[in-house]
């Protein structure tokens, strides 16, 4: 097989060289100009089908990568200041497009009409003062408009939180730090303010170096993925532990490098939940074959939202993934709550000898209170709702009540930080189960048949 095709390529060869030597006797007998004018010919022409087959090209791979662009198809953005960078990106796509599809016609279309004919001569044009104005004024005007629009779009886009904001209530922030080849990611807990750190702290057991004496850092936890609330504003600390990171959003319209020394951050509004956007993709093809990682699942099943790095930091570049998820007011909460216990202090720190509230007994800290008594409240609504799985008519009507209550506690024990409201809410939740499960269910009595009744009667002796 080899050595078939070595044969071919020498064939070849010597047949390309046998036709370039029948050319040269072919312009030797026609005379050189009239070779060179066919040349000219020849080239124009397959220059302006090469340029008809190049642009055609262009606009078919676009329509067909359609489904894939930010901004095109399924690709709205799940931000709320999304449409606005969408906005910038297509208005410059349209005039670089007019750009780009006049300059290419007019390449290939001024060498095919004014190639080298028989009797032609070229013109020697030296200026044209109307023309050069207008090639000056036009993009002069197009690029101040972009420039312009650009402007706003990126003070309204890179508009930090108001010292009015409150966090918590108008926002919430979060903590990523990039590291060859990870994120770290960091929430503060219900007090909704992040710990202090510093690099000198950093350890084996403290990867971000928190300073555990600040008691904000006591219930900041960090999790494996980004969970947030769809329409809670969001305010993202963006910082690097080696190299130059980038923290990158696509969905959402978010990129900001991480810079070792210099912390960056991003504001913005998730609009659009994950279930909402794989409710999306699932309408189109493309989104309906069977995902590469699982191909158990179509792709639109597989679909999570994702923070990237978008800057090559080395050889495990492709591994800065992490999953990031939106979900409802609800569903955070019911997340919030289950990993909140999960505070690096409290799993890494607490009781050992970098503790610097190791003389304070285990359990009674502010922070350890609360979760005690929150898991007080989760108790009674679990036992008040496995007897409501088995209560009916006017019991079940008292439960339904009894669970209103204790839903309430268990809401304030979730997010308050005072220890004597969270007793206060436990209590609640406790006297509101009692109030139905310690009460006996009451006895029906028995219907007595009256020809029962008479039969016996009958029976008894007089």
């Amino acid at each position: 097989m080899t050595w078939l095709l070595l044969i071919i390529i020498v064939l070849a060869a010597v047949f390309i060289v046998q036709i370039a030597r029948a050319r040269e006797l072919a312009s030797v007998v026609r005379g050189e100009k009239a070779e060179e004018f066919e040349r000219n010919n020849f080239h124009a022409g397959l220059g302006m089908v090469f340029m008809i087959g190049f642009l055609l090209t262009c606009i078919v791979s676009f329509i067909y990568y359609i489904p894939y662009l930010l901004g095109w198809g399924p690709n709205t953005a799940a931000s709320l200041h999304g449409p606005t960078v969408d906005s910038v990106f297509n208005t410059t796509l349209f005039f670089t497009s007019i750009v780009f599809f006049g300059c290419q016609f007019a390449l290939f279309f001024f060498a095919w009409r004014f190639r080298g004919q028989k009797g032609r001569r070229a013109k020697y044009w030296a200026h044209d003062d109307r023309l050069e104005m207008i090639w000056m004024l036009v993009p002069a005007i197009i690029m101040t408009f972009l420039v312009v629009s650009g402007l706003q779009a990126w003070n309204e886009i890179m508009a930090d939180v108001t010292p009015e904001e409150v966090a918590g209530e108008d926002y919430m922030e979060i903590e990523a730090t990039g590291m060859q080849f990870a994120w770290l990611l960091r929430y503060p807990g219900r007090d909704q303010k992040l710990g202090t750190k510093h690099f000198t702290k950093i350890d084996g057991t403290n990867p971000l170096g928190q300073d555990w004496t600040d008691k904000k850092n006591i219930d900041d936890f960090h999790p494996s993925e980004i969970v947030l609330p769809v329409g809670k504003k969001v305010r993202v600390r963006i910082n690097s532990r080696d190299v130059l990171h980038n923290f990158y959003l696509p969905q959402f319209r978010v990129k900001m490098d991480a810079v070792p020394g210099m912390p960056t951050y991003f504001v913005f509004t998730p609009v659009v939940t994950s279930d909402s956007m794989r409710n999306r993709y699932k309408n189109y093809e493309h989104w309906n074959i069977p995902d590469k990682q699982n191909p158990d699942k179509k792709r639109w099943e597989a679909f999570e939202y994702e923070l990237a790095c978008a800057e090559l930091c080395g050889r495990g570049h492709y591994s800065m993934r992490r999953v990031l998820k939106v979900v409802t007011e609800e569903e955070y909460a019911e997340w919030f709550d289950g990993i909140e216990a999960t505070s690096h202090y409290l799993n890494n720190v607490r009781g050992t000898d970098k503790d610097p509230f190791k003389d304070v007994a285990k359990g009674q800290l502010e922070f350890e209170q609360l979760l005690a008594q929150k898991e007080i409240v989760k108790a009674e609504l679990a036992s008040l709702q496995e007897a409501m799985a088995a209560a009916a008519g006017a019991s079940l009507s008292k439960m339904e009540e009894a669970e209103a209550k204790v839903l309430a506690a268990l809401k304030i024990a979730r997010t308050t930080l005072d220890v004597d409201a969270a007793k206060k809410a436990a209590a609640d939740a406790k006297a509101a189960t009692m109030s139905v499960l310690a009460q006996p269910e009451p006895i029906e009595a028995p219907v007595i048949d009256s020809v029962t009744t008479d039969t016996v009667s009958e029976e008894q002796p007089s």
